[in-house]
């Protein structure tokens, strides 16, 4: 990722003061991260209360993937995931671990607020953008909610490591004048793109790093059964139904959260 379409120099997150334009009064910081605690009638409401042609806002959803790459590898991320409208909690076991360390965090998973922006939200005529997913996809989802106004553009693989690629997919989502930008680039591709729109004077809407939800919804993907999420096991459904693409995440990188929440007691025992 080119350095210009981040937020600065990288700093811990200490560093970092709380944005003045988070619309969550309720928060809890965790690992680092300023995570909301509002419940998911909340979060939507605030979604929706939002104007459309309000300057660009984006919410992120980290899970453990997420926390591990940042905490372990990448703090020139900081800045992307601090400055974001909202934080919202997308792993149940985040939420397992706060609980051991007497805190409260509220899960909404990318997928289940997507699902519930189209379902509740969004209206047929709104200026919907999408960054990323096949035009079939797109098309599907069109075709199942009835939406007449989307605009769709999907960059090519790599694109994050091209700089004129990456001002060509923050062009797209500056020009659209979407009411809702649907950001699935995967991450932390689609979290950089949203803080290099955010930079944009005539940056409008709201957009939402959604990762794979789109798919989950359109049926291209088959998410875990309602069960399994709430068993905290849908990391282990996604790594059966694709093991050649998920196993590093889930039985490498993935058990590091363990690591990450050692070294953040001790930082905070000793803040």
């Amino acid at each position: 990722m080119a350095t210009q379409y981040l937020a600065g120099p990288a700093m811990p997150m200490a560093a970092i003061p709380a944005m003045a334009n988070d619309p969550a009064t309720d928060c809890t910081e965790f690992l680092d991260f300023r995570f909301s605690r509002c419940p998911r009638t909340d979060v939507i409401r605030q979604i929706e209360a939002r104007p459309g042609d309000a300057h660009f806002a984006y919410v992120v959803t980290p899970n453990v993937d997420h926390v591990v790459r940042i905490q372990r590898n990448r703090s020139d991320l900081w800045p992307v995931y601090r400055h974001a409208w909202m934080t919202l909690c997308d792993s149940r076991i985040l939420g397992w671990l706060a609980i051991i360390n007497g805190l409260s965090l509220s899960i909404l998973s990318g997928s289940d607020l997507t699902a519930a922006l189209f379902r509740e939200i969004v209206k047929p005529d709104d200026r919907i953008a999408v960054l990323g997913g096949a035009p079939a996809s797109v098309r599907k989802l069109s075709d199942r909610f009835g939406l007449a106004n989307v605009a769709h553009y999907n960059p090519p693989m790599g694109f994050i490591h091209d700089p004129a690629e990456v001002a060509k997919a923050v062009a797209f989502i500056v020009e659209s004048h979407a009411r809702f930008t649907f950001i699935a680039v995967g991450s932390p591709q689609q979290e950089c793109i949203a803080r290099a729109v955010e930079n944009h004077a005539s940056a409008t809407g709201i957009g939402l790093c959604i990762g794979a939800s789109l798919d989950f919804l359109t049926g291209d993907q088959t998410r875990a059964p309602r069960l399994v999420q709430k068993l905290s096991l849908e990391w282990m459904f996604r790594l059966l139904s694709n093991p050649a693409r998920m196993w590093r995440r889930y039985l490498v990188e993935g058990p590091q959260i363990l690591l990450v929440v050692q070294y953040w007691r001790r930082a905070r025992a000793h803040g």
